[in-house]
C-alpha cells in the first residue's frame, strides 16, 4: 500500500468514527459526485450542497471531536476526486447518515412516504398483469409470465429514484445505526412497523382502485389475476421463505449499489438490473407480493384472507432476514474489521515517523 493510499484510507476511517457528530453537513464524496460539470441541470443544487461541506468550520462540528479529527473531517469534505470509485467506508458512512436522518423524521412524514411507495410500487404489478394478459393469448402461461416479469423494475425505479420509503430497500439501511450503537432496537422496530404499514396500506389501496380500473378497461381479466396469484402462492411456506430471503438480500444489495453510484442514470440501470432479476426468477417480494395476492383476494376466487395473511407474514420475515443478515451485518462487520487494520497500520506509521525525527541539541 502506497503512502498516498494509506493517507486516503486513514482519512476515511477517521471520518467513519466522527461522522455521526457532524451537524448539518452532508456526505462529502456524495456531494463531490454531484459536482460533475456535464450535469448542468443540477448545477445550482450541487453548488448549494457543496457550499455546506467546502465551508465547514469548527463550530459546525461537535465539541467532543479533537482538533486533529476536525481537520481530518474538513480535509475529507473538500475532497472532490471523481477519478476513483467510492470506497467501502464512504458508502457505509453515507448509508448510515441517510438512515439516521430517517430516524429523525416525524411519524407522519415516515408513513406518508411509505404510503406513497406502496402506491407507486403497484405500477409494476399493473404493467406485468397487463402484459401477461396480452401474451398469454399467444403463448403458454409460463413463457407469458417470464416475459411479463421484465416490466418488474418500473415501480422500483419510481420508488428508489423518487426516494420514497420502501421496506425491503430500507431494511438493511435502517439497521446500520442500531448495529453501530447509535439507535436503540426498539426505535428500529417501530420504524420498520411504520414503513411496513404505509407500504401495505398503499399497496392495498392501489389494488382496490387501479386493479379494479384495469378490469373495467379490459386490460386483464379475473382469470389473469387468479393465475398470477397462484403463480406466487403455489409453493410450500419454507420455499416462499427461502425465496423471500434471497429477494431481501438482493434488495439490500440494490440499496448498497445505488449509494455507490455517482449519477442518476447509473442508479436507474442498477435498480433495473437487480429488481429485473428478482422478477425474472419469480422471487417473493413482500410489498409487490402484497398487491399481487391482495388483488386476488378482492377480485378473484382462489385466495382466502388467512392464506393472504400467512403469505404476507412469511415473506416479510424472509425479506427482513435477507436484508439484515446478508447485507447490513456482513458488510458492517467487514468494514469494522478493515477499520481495525487501518488503525493499527496508522499507529505503526506514526511511531516510525516519530523515531525518524532528528533531535536538535543546543
Amino acid at each position: 500500500m502506497s503512502p498516498k493510499t494509506e493517507h486516503k484510507t486513514n482519512t476515511q476511517t477517521n471520518k467513519v468514527d466522527d461522522e455521526p457528530f457532524i451537524e448539518g453537513a452532508t456526505h462529502p464524496e456524495y456531494d463531490a459526485g454531484d459536482k460533475e460539470e456535464d450535469d448542468d441541470s443540477n448545477s445550482d443544487n450541487d453548488n448549494d450542497t457543496l457550499a455546506v461541506t467546502e465551508n465547514l468550520e469548527d463550530e459546525d462540528l461537535s465539541e467532543d471531536i479533537s482538533e486533529e479529527d476536525k481537520e481530518t473531517i474538513k480535509k475529507v469534505a473538500n475532497d472532490d476526486n471523481l477519478s476513483q470509485a467510492k470506497s467501502h467506508a464512504s458508502i457505509l458512512v453515507e448509508q448510515s447518515m441517510d438512515a439516521r436522518k430517517t430516524f429523525e423524521r416525524s411519524l407522519g412524514s415516515l408513513f406518508t412516504s411509505a404510503f406513497t411507495a406502496g402506491l407507486e410500487i403497484g405500477i409494476s404489478f399493473f404493467m406485468i398483469l397487463s402484459a401477461f394478459s396480452l401474451l398469454s393469448g399467444v403463448m403458454s402461461n409460463h413463457y407469458a409470465l417470464v416475459l411479463a416479469s421484465l416490466l418488474y423494475p418500473i415501480g422500483f425505479i419510481i420508488v428508489v429514484i423518487g426516494q420514497s420509503l420502501l421496506f425491503t430497500e430500507q431494511t438493511s439501511l435502517l439497521s446500520l445505526p442500531v448495529l453501530n450503537g447509535f439507535e436503540p432496537l426498539s426505535k428500529l422496530l417501530r420504524l420498520w412497523g411504520i414503513v411496513v404499514a404505509g407500504n401495505v396500506v398503499g399497496g392495498c389501496l392501489f389494488a382496490g382502485l387501479m386493479i379494479g380500473l384495469g378490469l373495467n378497461m379490459k386490460l386483464f381479466s379475473i382469470n389473469d389475476i387468479n393465475a398470477y396469484a397462484e403463480h406466487i402462492l403455489e409453493f410450500d411456506w419454507w420455499v416462499i421463505f427461502g425465496s423471500a430471503i434471497l429477494a431481501g438480500w438482493m434488495m439490500g444489495v440494490t440499496a448498497w449499489l445505488v449509494t455507490s453510484a455517482r449519477d442518476t442514470l447509473s442508479r436507474i440501470v442498477l435498480v433495473a438490473i437487480i429488481t429485473g432479476s428478482i422478477g425474472f426468477l419469480g422471487l417473493h417480494h413482500s410489498i409487490v407480493g402484497n398487491i399481487e395476492v391482495f388483488s386476488a383476494l378482492l377480485y378473484g376466487d382462489t385466495v382466502s384472507l388467512w392464506r393472504y395473511l400467512v403469505f404476507l407474514a412469511v415473506v416479510l420475515v424472509g425479506n427482513t432476514v435477507g436484508g439484515v443478515v446478508f447485507v447490513a451485518v456482513l458488510k458492517n462487520r467487514t468494514f469494522l474489521f478493515d477499520v481495525e487494520k487501518v488503525k493499527e497500520q496508522t499507529s505503526n506509521d506514526r511511531a516510525e515517523a516519530r523515531r525518524n525525527i532528528p533531535i536538535h541539541r543546543p
